[in-house]
C-alpha cells in the first residue's frame, strides 16, 4: 500500500524501508527486504513464508501473526472518481455503486462491507494499482479505492484528466511478525520499544485514533 516504484535492482522503492532498516539494525536482526503483491504478501504471512511486514491491521492475520500494540505509521484511504460524480466521504456512500478494488487489501476491514450483498456494491477487483487506475480511466467503474502513496505515484506517471479524490479514512499501520518466528513475543516487544524511539524524516505519522 506504500509504493509502486522500483529501484535500480527492480525492487520496490518502499518508504517503509526507512523505518525497517534502523529498526532491525538496532534489534540485531538479520533480514532481507522482499517486494510482493498485496495478495501474495498476506498469503505468505499466513503460511510462514514471510516473517515480517508493516501493514494496516487486518483480522485475517490475527491467528498467524503478532500485531504491535501501537501503530508506527499512517496512511490515507482514498476514493478516486471523476469530478462530476458525487463525493464519497463515508462507506455508506458506496452503497449501490460500482467500485474498483485491488486484490489482497482488506482496506482496514472495509472489504467485508463492499462484499456484503445487502449493500449492492459491484466490486471490480484487479491485481495492481496501475491496472486499477487504467480501469477507472476506461470507465469500468465510477469509484476506485486506493491508498495515498501508490495512488499518487501512479497518477504522477500517468495523469488522468478530471480525476479527483475524497479521503474515506485515515488508517494506522502496525508492525506484523509471524508467530512462528523464534521467540516472537520477545522480538515484537523489542521492535515496539525501538520503533517508539525512531524519528524518520518525511515519514507519515500514525493518527493514534
Amino acid at each position: 500500500m506504500w509504493t509502486t516504484r522500483l529501484d535500480s535492482r527492480g525492487e520496490p522503492d518502499n518508504p517503509l524501508l526507512r523505518l525497517a532498516v534502523p529498526l532491525f539494525q538496532r534489534a540485531g536482526v538479520t533480514w532481507r527486504a522482499r517486494g510482493l503483491p498485496a495478495a501474495r504478501l498476506f498469503e505468505y504471512l499466513r503460511d510462514g513464508q514471510t516473517d515480517f511486514s508493516i501493514l494496516v491491521r487486518g483480522v485475517s492475520l490475527d491467528k498467524c501473526c503478532l500485531i504491535s500494540k501501537r501503530p508506527v505509521a499512517g496512511t490515507e484511504l482514498r476514493v478516486y472518481r471523476r469530478k462530476d460524480l458525487r463525493p464519497i466521504t463515508g462507506k455508506e456512500g458506496l452503497i449501490g455503486k460500482d467500485v474498483i478494488t485491488i486484490h489482497g487489501y482488506t482496506y482496514g476491514g472495509l472489504l467485508a462491507f463492499i462484499k456484503d450483498p445487502a449493500n449492492r456494491i459491484a466490486n471490480n477487483g484487479t491485481v495492481s494499482h496501475e491496472s486499477a487506475f487504467a480501469m477507472l480511466e476506461r470507465g469500468r467503474a465510477d469509484y476506485l479505492l486506493d491508498y495515498a502513496g501508490p495512488a499518487q505515484e501512479v497518477l504522477a506517471d500517468h495523469p488522468i484528466r478530471d480525476v479527483e479524490f475524497d479521503v474515506l479514512d485515515r488508517l494506522d499501520a502496525h508492525l506484523v511478525l509471524n508467530r512462528s518466528y523464534p521467540d516472537a513475543e520477545a522480538l515484537m516487544a523489542k521492535l515496539e520499544a525501538i520503533a517508539s524511539e525512531l524519528k524518520i524524516e518525511g515519514f507519515s505519522q500514525p493518527s493514534l485514533k
